[in-house]
């Protein structure tokens, strides 16, 4: 068979059922009668020369071939809404980047590496927060062109990823300049009974933290815990806690002097990944933004730089397919 005779729209009907398992509610969905939709799925099956589906009381299941048929499906469909996405714009000269990040990131990271494009004329951003689940159900859909996160997410079969090591910060606690200017502490050593603020259960951090005060026998007395670092910037600069966090959240309370660094660890560390898909479009600006980690504080760790026909080093446990 060539591929003028592969009908997309029998190939698109399948994918929506393939997707669901239910004839009916597919129907419903794209105005269509319940036999059509099933005689054009079974054209498609005679195409191909092969079973899709197989019937499980009400529900269709997919076969192996079935299987195979919907990840090409999922790459056809999904390139054809990152088409749809890019092309908005374009009629007046403009390029859409689509970027995620995780709700425990840092706004400042964020900004930090997007900053090369906000004086980009030509570039319209369209900035995304949420759980890395949803995210990445979105990157896979196309709806997204990257993700950043602080946690690498491995490939698998099903979930075609590239995971790109962008850098790494050493984790501070810091202070009101008004108390602990020229102090210190030893972290965790000195945390006993201190009141602290701390990410929340969800950030990597916060486990790496838990940790170091078990194995060190001691138990700072928890003022709050905040997941969203906008937030943790807020309570460390307003509520007199001392306050675990990446330096990058508080870069310009430190920069101004309204914050100090009262101790750095070197056990605990923030690290940055730049998750893409690996059938995808390539972008020349996301393509720099990949390969030029911003520079944020001397608590950071920038990716080293190589050329681009080297490939870039990835951090342990980032896999790249």
């Amino acid at each position: 068979m060539g591929i003028e005779q592969l009908n997309f729209r029998h190939l698109f009907y399948f994918w929506q059922v393939a997707k669901t398992g239910h004839l009916t509610q597919v129907a419903n969905q794209l105005h269509v009668s319940q036999s059509a939709l099933s005689s054009q799925i079974r054209q498609l099956e005679d195409r191909l020369g092969e079973p899709l589906f197989e019937r499980s009381g009400r529900r269709l299941l997919l076969t192996d071939q079935g299987q195979l048929v919907l990840a090409y499906a999922e790459n056809i469909f999904g390139l054809g809404r990152e088409l749809l996405g890019r092309m908005q714009g374009h009629g007046e000269g403009m390029e859409r980047l689509r970027v995620g990040s995780v709700a425990t990131l840092s706004r400042n990271y964020l900004e930090n590496w997007i900053r090369p494009l906000l004086t980009d004329p030509t570039v319209t951003l369209s900035l995304e927060s949420g759980q890395l689940g949803e995210l990445m159900a979105r990157l896979l859909e196309h709806h997204l062109d990257v993700v950043l996160a602080n946690e690498a997410v491995p490939a698998s079969p099903d979930r075609p990823l590239h995971c790109r090591f962008l850098g790494s910060q050493a984790i501070s606690l810091v202070g009101a300049a008004t108390e602990w200017r020229g102090r210190s502490l030893r972290m965790p050593e000195d945390l006993g009974g201190m009141e602290l603020a701390l990410p929340g259960a969800r950030h990597t951090v916060r486990g790496q933290f838990d940790a170091l005060c078990v194995a060190a026998g001691v138990a700072p007395r928890l003022r709050a815990e905040v997941d969203d670092m906008a937030m943790l910037r807020l309570v460390a600069r307003d509520s007199g806690w001392l306050t675990v966090l990446p330096e990058v959240v508080v870069q310009d309370e430190l920069r101004t002097g309204v914050l100090v660094t009262v101790a750095r660890s070197t056990q605990l560390r923030e690290n940055f990944y730049a998750i893409t898909t690996l059938h995808r479009h390539r972008m020349e600006r996301l393509e720099r933004l990949l390969a030029h980690a911003p520079m944020l504080s001397e608590g950071v760790t920038a990716a080293p730089k190589t050329s681009a026909r080297k490939g870039r080093p990835r951090a342990p446990g980032a896999e790249a397919a």
